[in-house]
């Protein structure tokens, strides 16, 4: 992409500032530098701190399509913004079969669109003001309809004024969905999982057939969902049934399983975020960072108390997100539970500090997610665009004008 100047009056001088593509040679410390700068949180308070480990492009690198942009003045490099695009749900629609096969007479199908994500845009408090956030999107924008993207959205949180007037006030986004982020931390000891129910890590290709036919209708479903169980960051897809029902020794493989299903069942699927960034809290005070430690030295001394305690987010942690969570059945809430617990332990092993997941704020089985209110987002906001109008309006209308459903798909990719 060709670097586009972009002139702003500012007294009594002046000022030029380019857009471009990133150029990891060139700006991968500018870029961690403005990134240090932006520490996401309101002033005085708390903040979270985001390290990237020397990839500034780390949290779109999995994604099919994807571009970081950076501004600059000269040779200082003042703002960045990132992208993806790929196909997912925006509705279901009945499809009719012939009398000549086996299908079922009629059944929901999904319909897709092109999506296209907007996430990381920083600009640097020297540089703010100045239009630098605004024409970061815009130019994204354009790499976005020049590869076919329908819609594009974002996430913020709710109460982030600033981010959510530049692009509903200025950038013409609407306030679309509000789904939670849910955030438990990771005990120094570990959980036990109920006795009555069996947990079976599934192979990436049972993962996909049950995704496929029982998910595939579910809002932002990624068409290629293969290439997010595939992936490396995927640690494993879990399932959990009724004790007595399925074992990893007599599982039948996923068709055979949903031909003939137990009363209840659910699956998720786990990504480590852990070894792609790492988050830090700052601004505690000492009292509270006394605090945090004093439980955990009680959860060390005592595991058998199964003390509940505040992990060390005061250093740079890991964690892994849960994604795909789904279920059927009066007992599906027990078997998140089961999972949710087994997540747990897997986080544990693994080093990290918290476990998050992010779901439709109408998610049935939300209820059954483990989580602390004080480390989770309740209720985060989606903004969403029609890139064009030329786009034909499909079997699902504008999709910025549906309401929403009971559950959404979390693309691990993007979190």
């Amino acid at each position: 992409m060709r670097g586009e100047e972009l002139a702003f009056a500012v007294a009594p001088t002046m000022v030029v500032v380019t857009v471009r593509e990133f150029d990891p040679d060139k700006d991968t410390e500018r870029v961690e530098a403005v990134e240090r700068l932006c520490e996401v949180g309101p002033s005085g308070k708390l903040s979270l701190l985001t390290d990237l480990h020397g990839d500034p492009i780390c949290r779109v690198r999995n994604s099919p399509t994807f571009l970081m942009l950076v501004a600059e003045i000269g040779q200082e490099t003042v703002g960045m913004i990132r992208g993806c695009i790929k196909t997912v749900t925006c509705g279901k629609k009945l499809q009719r079969h012939g009398k000549n096969t086996t299908e079922p007479a009629s059944k929901q199908v999904p319909v897709y669109t092109k999506l296209a994500y907007i996430l990381g845009l920083r600009v640097s408090p020297h540089h703010r003001r100045m239009g630098i956030g605004l024409k970061l999107v815009q130019r994204l924008e354009e790499w976005f309809r020049e590869n076919g993207a329908e819609y594009a959205y974002m996430a913020t949180e709710k109460d982030n004024v600033a981010s959510v007037k530049l692009f509903t006030d200025k950038c013409g986004y609407s306030k679309f969905r509000t789904p939670s982020i849910l955030v438990n931390p990771v005990f120094a000891h570990s959980l036990t999982p109920s006795p009555n129910v069996t947990i079976i890590q599934l192979a990436p290709n049972d993962a996909e057939f049950l995704y496929r036919t029982k998910f595939a209708t579910t809002e932002f479903f990624p068409r290629d969902v293969d290439s997010v169980l595939n992936n490396n960051l995927t640690l494993g897809t879990f399932l959990a049934v009724p004790r007595g029902s399925f074992s990893p020794d007599t599982w039948p493989g996923s068709p055979l399983f949903l031909a003939d299903p137990p009363s209840s069942w659910a699956l998720l699927s786990v990504w480590n975020c852990k070894d792609v960034f790492t988050l830090q809290v700052r601004g505690a005070s000492r009292v509270k960072k006394a605090l945090a430690k004093t439980t955990r030295l009680l959860d060390r001394a005592f595991p058998w108390l199964r003390l509940p305690s505040i992990p060390n987010l005061f250093q740079p942690f890991g964690f892994h997100f849960l994604y795909g969570l789904g279920g059927e059945g009066p007992r599906a809430q027990k078997m998140v539970s089961a999972l949710c617990a087994f997540a747990h332990n897997l986080a544990k092993d693994s080093g990290c500090q918290v476990v998050a997941t992010e779901v439709s704020g109408q998610e049935p089985l939300r209820c059954a997610i483990p989580h602390w209110k004080m480390l989770s987002c309740e209720e985060d906001l989606w903004c969403i665009k029609r890139l064009g109008e030329d786009y034909s309006d499909g079997a699902v209308g504008d999709w910025t004008k549906s309401p929403p459903g009971f559950s959404i798909f979390v693309d691990p990719r993007e979190f």
